[in-house]
């Protein structure tokens, strides 16, 4: 119900089809319910695993289910509708407990292939990056997210970006970001960036917190003097900050989207990305 009622609101603008098949027998909305039925329900996270499971099980649902290369062929047009899903969620359902005022910034690989292959999907938009939590190289994307802090539960996201792997956070907060008002952010050491974040609390009233980042040739005995006020101060930066870092590892349990490896178009790695957020929290929202 809430993907036919969000279709003939939204959707259908996106999706909108200017040829002769454009009411198709097996709707958009039926190949979207689908695949996020059986992420969210199933556990079900490869196109191929999504179709097996409705073609056994679910025909008496969706007696017009195409072949598997028309299902996936479909699937791989819709990755604006998942991408719309995914914010329309995040917009409409804020929960009430949520802290608006603060929010947690961190990011995670979405892995295409690693270790010494070189990445051959998806190239205008993956690239090689890494990921300093697992000590990787790999291809693919970065995920980097916005989230309201929500005291003693995961952090709710406010928005998602995805980027070439090699885009630096600090990059990303400055573009998409960096003119957000009234806000106090929490961030790793990658955020340091003394000049603009004093810029930003003065143009619009928010502040970056981050752990205490050593400074180049400064000499010990000043170190040794702070070293008590910074360990404190980076202690508590770090757990508040810590819950976003939770939320990555719900998502991944909850789609494996942290593994692009069986993805082979740039549509179809769209798909994977946005679909799996939008099954996340869609789920999330309806069960809580």
């Amino acid at each position: 119900m809430y993907i036919c009622k969000l279709h003939n609101e939204e959707l259908k603008y996106i999706i909108q089809r200017y040829t002769n098949n454009d009411k198709p027998e097996f709707t958009d909305q039926e190949v979207m319910t689908v695949y996020l039925f059986c992420v969210q329900q199933e556990q079900r996270f490869r196109v191929s695993q999504i179709y097996a499971f409705a073609d056994e099980y679910l025909r008496s649902w969706f007696p017009s289910l195409p072949s598997y290369q028309a299902f996936n062929n479909r699937l791989n047009r819709l990755s604006e509708a998942f991408k719309a899903v995914a914010a329309h969620s995040f917009t409409t359902f804020v929960p009430m407990e949520c802290n608006t005022d603060v929010s947690l910034l961190d990011s995670m690989p979405i892995i295409t292939c690693s270790g010494k292959r070189s990445g051959r999907v998806a190239t205008e938009i993956t690239d090689k990056g890494y990921c300093s939590t697992k000590s990787l190289y790999y291809y693919g994307l970065k995920l980097h997210a916005l989230a309201f802090f929500r005291p003693k539960r995961l952090p709710f996201p406010e928005q998602v970006v995805i980027t070439p792997a090699s885009e630096s956070d600090l990059n990303v907060f400055r573009q998409d970001w960096g003119s957000i008002a009234n806000r106090t952010f929490f961030g790793d050491k990658i955020y340091h960036d003394a000049n603009f974040f004093e810029d930003l609390a003065i143009n619009a009233n928010s502040d970056m917190l981050t752990p205490v980042k050593g400074v180049k040739g400064q000499a010990d005995v000043i170190k040794q003097r702070d070293k008590a006020a910074n360990d404190l101060f980076s202690t508590a930066v770090s757990t508040v900050r810590q819950p976003i870092e939770s939320l990555f590892n719900w998502l991944i349990e909850k789609t494996d989207i942290q593994r692009a490896n069986k993805v082979r178009s740039t549509k179809g790695l769209l798909v994977h990305v946005f679909g799996k957020i939008a099954a996340a929290f869609i789920y999330l929202i309806f069960n809580s």
